[in-house]
């Protein structure tokens, strides 16, 4: 056996990514491989305290125990590290020829109830009256008739139905809807609102120890399919919220900020189905086709190298 296959602090990294040069999936060994090398890189830059080690399984394992049928405080994990926005943004590259995609989300847990156009998915009749509407297009403004438009929100006192099953009614504020022969879409709702991820957890804790908040602005969560298509998983976020600029899970995009006017009209407010007055969410999808190649990863901005100890 030659010493540079035993383990070192020098070679740690090396020594662990070798052994898995026998992996049969190519994927799978350039995933381990590159893993290794950067847990090494991170343990030795902050050269980790066993206590801190410790601490950091115990916290994972809280983290495994937090999460059942209805939460899952891993994605939450993933969200506030931003690892959810990174995933997504790099496999959804748009060039800007079509709309941008965010976060799933931890809270798309149960199918959307199949919906009519015109619907009202505000099934407990909180909140304030809004009419959403849009037109799903190919990157070409080519209609797509047909497509499909998954929706769901929180009420107004910010929570989504699964988490509150025994207040709200199943269903409440989602929607799976079918566009029309144009591509169009509308249904009835109520504006979305701000709200705190679920911080009573490790996720909470950890964003209360290092001083941020919990909250996200007000959203409307979209999945839009269509045949042929590249489907996108995005939102639509409220023009005059709070948080807009430091959403907890980092899934703002200019692009997706819409403005909700109010309208004072009795006659458009009837033929809605709506009190008057209400407001409007105009919100269009645009997907790029499935034979489409995404664009490619733009270059990095170069970051300063730090070098440990040495004077800033």
């Amino acid at each position: 056996m030659s010493n540079g296959q035993l383990f070192s602090e020098e070679r740690s990294a090396e020594v662990v990514a070798a052994s898995f040069d026998k992996t049969p999936e190519p994927r799978l060994r350039q995933i381990l491989t590159s893993l290794a090398h950067h847990l090494h890189a991170f343990v030795k830059d902050v050269e980790l305290t066993e206590e801190e080690w410790g601490f950091a399984i115990d916290f994972l394992t809280r983290t495994g125990h937090m999460s059942n049928d209805v939460r899952q405080e891993f994605i939450l994990l993933s969200d506030v590290l931003g690892i959810s926005m990174l995933v997504e943004t790099i496999n959804h590259r748009t060039g800007g020829t079509s709309t941008e995609s965010t976060v799933l989300g931890p809270f798309h847990m149960v199918e959307s109830p199949e919906r009519q156009l015109g619907d009202d998915i505000a099934l407990d009749g909180k909140g304030t009256p809004c009419l959403v509407s849009g037109r799903v297009t190919g990157p070409d403004g080519e209609p797509l008739a047909g497509a499909s438009v998954d929706v769901w929100q929180t009420n107004e006192d910010g929570f989504y139905d699964v988490q509150q099953p025994d207040i709200q009614p199943a269903g409440n504020l989602r929607g799976l809807f079918t566009a029309d022969a144009d591509g169009r879409f509308w249904f009835r709702s109520v504006v979305p609102r701000y709200y705190p991820i679920p911080d009573d957890g490790p996720v909470g804790q950890l964003l209360a120890a290092t001083g941020r908040h919990p909250n996200r602005p007000a959203h409307l969560h979209f999945i839009v399919a269509a045949p042929g298509y590249r489907p996108v998983t995005t939102h639509v976020f409220v023009a005059d919220s709070p948080y807009l600029d430091s959403d907890a899970v980092f899934g703002v995009k200019e692009s997706l900020i819409r403005d909700v006017p109010e309208v004072d009209d009795p006659a458009r407010a009837a033929e809605a189905g709506l009190p008057n007055p209400f407001r409007t969410l105009t919100f269009d999808l645009t997907l790029l086709r499935a034979d489409q190649a995404p664009p490619a990863a733009q270059p990095a901005q170069a970051q300063p190298t730090v070098v440990r100890g040495a004077p800033s």
